[in-house]
């Protein structure tokens, strides 16, 4: 008997039937086994000089959950990964869920304070990190926590190539108490965990945001969140076994969760990782592999149209390019096209949404707004529906700006042990994205502003009162005030104001090495102003607006 037969509406998805019309949504291990099924050999991951089969894959996820239920993992236990773009998280998710839990993505930028945030929100029981983000940071913070079991791994695993580019200074570590991810793999080869029935509401992961309010919230991901769309994203683009997924988006953040992984898994179509992002070897890996597809942040295309072997020949393959997460330039994407013949299609979403819940089709350029010269984000993408509210609610006709309210198959169910953020945010299952935009006459639609004060700096979003946190705890800091500026290369950038203590002194450029050493990368302030008073109102709200205008 085959998987089609016991389950018969999963011959849909591999059918290509549209997302619309399938009105069953497995979990994303079905999927995954029936892509085993269908296409054992092909190429699952490419990572380098090694090549992991679907079959291979299948296998090593196994031994994976059958690990972690000898060291006494439970059903619905967390497991956080901590790491970048390496097979490892691959197996690491998928052995996760077959063991039945919740997959934790963490940023491998964060340091110990986030890290120890996000562990004790979560009470992830298991972490999965690379060695030296156990040694700098994790190894902190994991005493105390609820964290049972660390298994750590290398970025030098899974490939013999070493490339210089990215792994220059990489050196395997020692990391005493922790068990060795290919030690476990090893030693359980061959075992299968105890079958585990996943349902469509079950929670397939975690993924911290600001979200329109506040400290990071682990938003609830559904299995039939990614299954619709990582669906959303095989239909509207028209991915198959035929192509090969480039992964230059983390793998920690939605868009590398869903338009990487779930898509891959879903088409069977290879997924190519390289540690991090070094834009010449990207390019030559892209000419190597033949990729077909990728979904990044404007600025990897900024980066490949800076690097010095950016030659059109060399990304002849990539005709099927997404960007999300930052406001895009209409000049950017020209250029793009200039430089390497291919057009950059815009794709919107939040991690509430799943990663889209709009896209430029693949057939079309978007249109431009003629009054702001903004780029439109695309039309809702399947099943979706999004409206344009004014502060009461009340839905507005096209070209009137207001707050985009999304409903569909790909909004989360809510938020981790806050069920009161979760109304807020998500009343009647209506997502309220704190973003600020109009539709046109023709259901293009445009995002011109931000409700809230979050910044967006390449696709990463930063609450400002965290960073002001930090700047509190300098010594000579009096008060402090941040605001996203508008940047070039990142769309947005961080800038701090700080008011001194009588008699202290300080630099900028201090400051920033101050907050440089206790933030991830992306939070940090770039630029510091040193001013006498911090504006506030007569109530003694910032007023961030002035502070913007001055730039």
């Amino acid at each position: 008997m085959s998987v089609y037969d016991e389950k018969p509406w999963l011959a849909r998805y591999d059918q290509g039937q549209p997302a619309e019309i399938t009105p069953e949504y497995p979990n994303m291990l079905e999927l995954f086994r029936a892509t085993v099924a269908r296409n054992g050999s092909g190429d699952a991951i490419r990572y380098f000089d090694r090549k992991i089969s679907f079959a291979e894959l299948d296998e090593l996820t196994d031994a994976f959950a059958a690990g972690l239920i000898a060291e006494g993992f439970q059903r619905g236990d967390r497991v956080a990964l901590f790491m970048q773009n390496v097979p490892q998280f691959v197996i690491a998710q998928l052995g996760t869920w077959k063991a039945g839990g919740i997959a934790v993505s963490i940023n491998p930028m964060n340091k110990e304070r986030e890290l120890t945030e996000l562990l004790k929100d979560s009470e992830a029981t298991v972490l999965v990190a690379l060695q030296s983000l156990h040694r700098d940071v994790a190894s902190k913070v994991v005493p105390g926590s609820t964290v049972r079991t660390v298994i750590t791994t290398s970025e030098l695993d899974f490939q013999t190539r070493n490339e210089p580019a990215v792994f220059s200074g990489v050196e395997r570590i020692d990391c005493p108490g922790t068990i060795d991810m290919l030690e476990l793999l090893e030693k359980h080869k061959g075992s299968k965990p105890p079958a585990v029935d996943l349902k469509p509401e079950d929670v397939a992961f975690l993924t911290y945001t600001s979200g329109t309010t506040g400290p990071p919230k682990g938003a609830m991901t559904t299995h039939r969140n990614v299954v619709f769309n990582a669906q959303s994203y095989r239909d509207w683009i028209g991915i198959g076994p035929d192509d090969v997924v480039l992964g230059v988006a983390p793998l920690f953040h939605i868009t590398g969760l869903v338009g990487h992984i779930a898509i891959s898994l879903l088409a069977g179509a290879p997924l190519v990782l390289m540690y991090r992002l070094d834009p010449a070897l990207t390019i030559e890996t892209i000419a190597a592999e033949k990729a077909t597809f990728t979904v990044g942040s404007i600025t990897v295309f900024i980066a490949l149209m800076n690097a010095k072997n950016a030659e059109k020949d060399k990304l002849a393959s990539l005709t099927k390019i997404y960007s999300g997460g930052a406001p895009i330039p209409p000049s950017t994407v020209e250029a793009f096209r200039s430089t390497f013949g291919h057009y950059i299609h815009n794709i919107y979403g939040l991690t509430e949404t799943t990663s889209p819940s709009h896209a430029v089709p693949l057939s079309a350029e978007a249109p431009v707004d003629p009054a702001s010269g903004a780029l439109s984000v695309g039309v809702p993408i399947y099943n979706t529906v999004v409206r344009i509210v004014d502060e009461d609610g009340k839905e507005l006709p096209p070209g009137e700006v207001g707050e985009l309210v999304t409903e569909g198959p790909q909004v989360v169910a809510g938020y981790w042990n806050k069920p009161a953020e979760t109304e807020k945010a998500l009343p009647g299952g209506r997502l309220h994205t704190g973003d600020v935009g109009y539709m046109d006459e023709n259901g293009w639609f445009y995002i011109v502003d931000r409700k809230k004060d979050q910044i967006n700096a390449g696709g990463y979003k930063i609450w400002p009162r965290e960073v002001e946190d930090v700047l509190y705890e300098h010594p000579a800091v009096r008060e402090a005030a941040v605001v996203g500026v508008p940047d070039e290369y990142r769309g947005e950038t961080v800038k701090a104001f700080v008011s001194l203590k009588e008699g202290a002194s300080v630099t900028p450029e201090e400051i920033i090495a101050f907050t440089k050493e206790r933030m991830a990368a992306y939070k940090y302030p770039r630029l510091v102003e040193i001013i006498d008073e911090v504006p506030k109102n007569a109530s003694g709200k910032i007023l961030r607006r002035e502070l913007r205008a001055r730039g």
